[in-house]
């Protein structure tokens, strides 16, 4: 599981490097597609239920699962890249939004917010807790700060499937839900909105938008719970290693 989720990190990565004003979404895709066939691995999100590319790519309004296309990036956009990996039989699984030149400071604060919500509900995330306790960590740490929850789309258990039990939504009530036992592997992904948290399901059936055309910030982890804390399998550091340079 680390070892496919560790090329997430690194696809993301190679994806990082390209972002910027002109470039097009499918040119991130055939990027991350190329490295992930020529890394042994196979493109988990391509094909699935008919999906056609290797990455979701949902800029700026659009929460998740965007088709890659011919959209150019234009300054001010964000990118939410989502990418899955399977490499010997596991899965992996994790996401991070891109800012693409200047972004407006209440943009930069939701991105921030999501980010840091996302390590509040890891931090939930202990053997003996529930699922309620990592989707409250996220809709208070979120709501505190102003910003809304999806609540039409939700983490998932993974493994040797990409969608496996439990589902891990990012609002909840502490102490409900099903239990975190040691060794479950689940993908946190909280999906948070600048306006309201309805959102809009596309007729390309895939692209899930925000009712109100604010945007939308998605960061995603894959960990394995355990006894004294979370152990995150996927990795931003890669990532960041390039968008600090």
């Amino acid at each position: 599981m680390r070892v496919a989720n560790l090329m997430v990190g690194t696809t993301l990565a190679e994806v990082a490097k390209v972002i910027k004003v002109g470039v097009t979404t499918r040119e991130l895709d055939e990027i991350a597609e190329t490295y992930i066939l020529d890394n042994k691995g196979v493109p988990l999100f391509k094909g699935y239920k008919g999906f056609p590319n290797a990455l979701c790519i949902s800029v700026n309004e659009n929460v998740v699962h965007g088709i890659p296309g011919d959209y150019r990036l234009k300054d001010g956009d964000i990118v939410s890249v989502d990418c899955g990996v399977k490499l010997n039989g596991y899965c992996g699984d994790s996401a991070y939004t891109f800012e693409v030149g200047e972004v407006k400071p209440e943009v930069k604060k939701l991105l921030q917010t999501t980010k840091e919500s996302l390590y509040a509900g890891i931090a939930a995330a202990i053997e003996g807790k529930r699922i309620g306790d990592v989707g409250n960590a996220i809709q208070v740490y979120c709501q505190s700060r102003g910003f809304s929850v999806v609540r039409d789309l939700t983490g998932h258990g993974i493994g040797k499937e990409m969608h496996e039990d439990p589902e891990v939504p990012n609002y909840g009530k502490r102490g409900a839900g099903p239990l975190l036992k040691n060794g479950m592997c689940i993908a946190i992904e909280p999906m948070i909105n600048l306006g309201r948290k309805n959102v809009k399901f596309e007729k390309d059936g895939w692209t899930v938008r925000t009712a109100d055309g604010r945007p939308s910030a998605h960061y995603e982890h894959t960990i394995a719970i355990r006894p004294t804390g979370a152990d995150i399998l996927s990795s931003f550091e890669m990532i960041e290693k390039v968008l600090n340079k």
